[in-house]
């Protein structure tokens, strides 16, 4: 099967994308039909759909600034366009959040990657209980090997630690304008108690280090005297206020989350220049139960993307 590229101008219910290369793939076109009403338009009767060609899962391996593999899967649906996920604490690319969510952008025809941040899930490196700015250059690292491959990140989404993530990669980077902040935490020095003890700074301050420990008594994770510096030194709200007014951010927020209270997307809100809030009512953290809620919420808002004044090479900025 032969290599099709092509340059449309794509109109939809719901959004129109500019006239440039859409799609590089292997897979056959999706049915079409000339719009009498315009000369340079055609109408997708599916847009973003592929769902006869379920996109081609690879496994790729990404090396960061720190010559560690970061292990991922793309969803390879042919788009020259992807949006990376990025897991939160102690989890991985498998979590169902980003699993739930690759399949969902996948069938729309939008090529995802979602992968493990160092120490987690199948990539290497150590497991660091801060490292939230690191982890914004790992995923720099990401986006810098798609740009190598000639593929286009246009939209990072993070999930709770993720999504402190993604508004620190925002902050620093200035290149990917679509950014999804999924029950991210507004001040990081809040929910360490909860997980290290009241006395965590006198202990950690006698000790250099606390053990956190599971149920059956094994140690699950250590916490550095620099680990923890690394997290209350990390200020979102500073961080925040340098991320570009082109730059679109939306903030998901369950408002039955038992870990990050839901004032702190309020928080988010108040503070990023060109923000967007959506709180899904009677969520927990993880969406348990409301993982269909999810789609509805961010699909349009990366549809968005394609027709914003960055996608089509305008600068905005001014």
């Amino acid at each position: 099967m032969g290599i099709l590229a092509y340059n449309v101008n794509v109109v939809s219910p719901n959004f129109v994308l500019p006239k440039r290369s859409l799609f590089i793939s292997e897979f056959p076109l999706p049915q079409i039909r000339f719009n009498p009403s315009s000369r340079r338009s055609i109408k997708l009767q599916v847009a973003f759909r592929m769902t006869q060609n379920p996109a081609v899962q690879k496994k790729i391996s990404v090396l960061n600034q720190h010559n560690e593999k970061l292990a991922g899967v793309l969803h390879d649906t042919g788009s020259m366009e992807i949006v990376v996920l990025c897991h939160g604490f102690r989890s991985s690319k498998d979590f169902n959040t980003m699993v739930n969510l690759a399949v969902a952008l996948e069938k729309e025809g939008i090529s995802v990657f979602r992968f493990d941040f160092p120490g987690n899930g199948e990539s290497e490196g150590s497991f660091q209980y801060g490292n939230y700015c690191r982890e914004a250059d790992d995923l720099h690292s990401v986006v810098e090997y798609f740009k190598g491959a000639n593929r286009k990140v246009t939209a990072v989404l993070g999930h709770s630690k993720g999504g402190d993530v993604v508004l620190l990669y925002a902050s620093k980077y200035h290149d990917v304008h679509t950014v999804i902040n999924l029950s991210g935490r507004y001040n990081l020095e809040k929910g360490i108690a909860e997980r290290l003890g009241k006395d965590f700074l006198e202990i950690i301050k006698k000790e250099s280090f606390i053990d956190v420990k599971n149920r059956a008594g094994n140690v699950d994770y250590r916490v550095t005297e620099e680990s923890l510096m690394d997290r209350l030194n990390t200020n979102m709200h500073d961080a925040c206020l340098q991320i570009d007014k082109g730059c679109r951010v939306l903030t998901v927020h369950g408002s039955a989350d038992e870990i990050i209270p839901v004032e702190d997307a309020l928080e988010f809100d108040e503070i990023i220049p060109n923000h967007k809030l959506h709180i899904i009512e009677g969520a927990n953290h993880c969406y348990t139960s409301h993982q269909a809620e999810l789609m509805p919420v961010i699909l349009p808002f990366i549809k968005e993307e394609f027709v914003s004044p960055h996608y089509q090479g305008i600068d905005s900025s001014y």
